[in-house]
C-alpha cells in the first residue's frame, strides 16, 4: 500500500471518528442541554425532573463503560450499533410523551455513547498508529465539540417548534451523519497501513509504580465527570435565571460546543513528552475556573468566557487521559479507558442528583457550581501530587517530562 493510501486511509478513520462521536455524545447525550429549557417551558417536567433524567443518561454512560470494557466484540459492530441506537433514541425522545419512557430512553443513550467512546478510541488510536499519522487524534476527539456546536445552533433555532421537534431533528440528523461514514469502518484504506511497516506499539509501564498510578487515573478522572457536569448539564437555563429576557442563554451552549473543538485540536498538538499528569491537572484548573466564573460573574462576558474555558480543556482532559492509559497499559489500554471512563460516569451522575434539588429550593444554582469548582481544583492538586511522588521515587524528573 502506498504512502498516499496511508495518508487517506489515516483521515478517513480520523474523520469517522469525530463524526461517531459527534453524532452519539455531541448529540447522543448532550442534546439534552438546550433541549432541556425547552421542556420545562412546556411544563414537560421540573428542574428536579431534568436533573434525574441527566443522570439516568450518566448512569447509562456508567454501565456502558463498565460493559465496554469487558466486551469481546469486534469494534466496528459496537461502533455500528452505538449509532443505530443512537439515531432510535433521539427520536424516540420526540416521539415519546411520558416521563419514565425518557429515562429509559436516556438511559439507553448513555450506554450507547459509551460504548461508542471505548471502542471508537481503541479502533481510531490504533488505525491512525497503523498508518503513521497519530497527530490526527485531536481530529476524532474534535467530535464532542461539533455534536454540541449542532445541538446548540438546532435547539436555538427549534424554539419555534418545540421540544418534540428539535429532539426529532437531531435524530434525523444523527442518522445522516451516521450514513455518511457507515462504509469506512470496514474500509481496508482506513484500517490497515503499511508504508511505514508494523504499527510500533507503545512500550507500557510496569510494577507497582504503575499500577498506583492507573488506580490514581481511574480516581481522580471520576473527578473531571462531576466537576463539569453540573455546568454542562444546566448551563442554558442556569444564564436565563442570570440573564433574563435576553438572547444570549442560548448562545452560551454553542460557544461551549465550538470551545471543546478548538481545545482538541491545539490539545493533540501540545507535545507527546510532557507529563499527562501535569497536563489533566491543567486542565482541571481551566475548569475550576470557568465554573467559578459562572458564579462570581454571572455578566454576558462572564458567561462568555466562563463556557471558553470549560469547554477547551473538555476533551483534552479525555485525550490525556487516554495517552496515560497507554503510557501504563500500552496497546492493552482498552479496559483501563473503559474503567477510567466508568468514574468519569459516577461523577456524572452524582452531579446533577446533587445540584438539580439544591437548586430547586433555594432558586440558584450557585452552592452546587462552587462545590463543582472546588472538586475540579483538589484534582488538579492531586494530580500534581501524583506526578511529585514519581518524581521523587525515581530521584528525577520523569523521561516524558525531559
Amino acid at each position: 500500500m502506498s504512502e498516499a493510501s496511508d495518508r487517506r486511509g489515516a483521515w478517513r478513520a480520523a474523520l469517522a471518528g469525530m463524526v461517531c462521536l459527534a453524532v452519539v455524545m455531541g448529540l447522543g447525550r448532550f442534546a439534552f442541554t438546550p433541549a432541556l429549557p425547552l421542556m420545562l417551558h412546556e411544563g414537560k417536567l421540573d428542574l428536579a425532573g431534568g436533573g434525574l433524567l441527566a443522570s439516568l443518561n450518566y448512569l447509562g454512560y456508567f454501565v456502558g463503560a463498565l460493559s465496554g470494557a469487558a466486551i469481546r466484540v469486534a469494534p466496528p459492530r459496537m461502533i455500528r450499533v452505538s449509532l443505530v441506537a443512537t439515531v432510535a433514541l433521539l427520536l424516540g425522545m420526540g416521539l415519546t410523551g411520558s416521563f419514565a419512557g425518557w429515562g429509559v430512553l436516556r438511559t439507553a443513550a448513555g450506554v450507547a455513547s459509551a460504548w461508542a467512546f471505548v471502542f471508537v478510541s481503541g479502533w481510531c488510536l490504533r488505525r491512525l498508529a497503523e498508518t503513521g499519522a497519530p497527530r490526527l487524534v485531536g481530529l476524532i476527539y474534535t467530535g464532542p465539540g461539533v455534536g454540541i456546536l449542532l445541538a446548540g445552533v438546532v435547539g436555538g433555532l427549534a424554539g419555534r417548534w418545540g421540544a418534540d421537534a428539535a429532539w426529532c431533528i437531531y435524530g434525523v440528523l444523527a442518522l445522516l451523519l451516521s450514513a455518511a461514514i457507515w462504509r469506512i469502518f470496514d474500509d481496508p484504506h482506513a484500517v490497515v497501513g503499511s508504508a511505514g511497516g508494523p504499527p510500533a506499539e507503545p512500550v507500557p509501564e510496569a510494577g507497582a509504580a504503575a499500577a498506583r498510578d492507573a488506580r490514581w487515573l481511574i480516581a481522580l478522572y471520576g473527578l473531571a465527570g462531576f466537576g463539569y457536569i453540573i455546568t454542562a448539564t444546566f448551563l442554558p437555563v442556569i444564564a436565563r435565571q442570570a440573564l433574563p429576557g435576553t438572547p444570549w442563554p442560548d448562545l452560551f451552549w454553542p460557544m461551549f460546543g465550538l470551545a471543546v473543538v478548538v481545545g482538541a485540536i491545539l490539545g493533540a498538538r501540545i507535545p507527546g513528552h510532557l507529563d499527562n499528569r501535569l497536563l489533566l491537572a491543567a486542565g482541571y484548573l481551566m475548569q475550576a475556573l470557568g465554573v467559578l466564573l459562572s458564579v462570581v460573574w454571572p455578566t454576558v462576558a462572564g458567561f462568555t468566557l466562563g463556557s471558553l474555558l470549560l469547554g477547551l480543556p473538555f476533551t483534552a482532559i479525555t485525550m490525556f487521559a487516554v495517552r496515560d492509559a497507554r503510557r501504563l497499559r500500552g496497546n492493552a489500554a482498552s479496559s483501563l479507558i473503559g474503567l477510567a471512563t466508568a468514574s468519569y460516569g459516577v461523577g456524572q451522575i452524582v452531579g446533577p442528583l446533587f445540584a438539580a434539588p439544591l437548586a430547586q429550593r433555594t432558586g440558584s444554582f450557585a452552592v452546587p457550581l462552587l462545590v463543582a469548582a472546588g472538586v475540579l481544583a483538589f484534582g488538579a492538586l492531586m494530580f500534581g501530587w501524583v506526578w511529585r511522588q514519581g518524581v521523587n521515587r525515581m530521584g528525577k524528573l520523569p523521561a516524558n517530562v525531559l
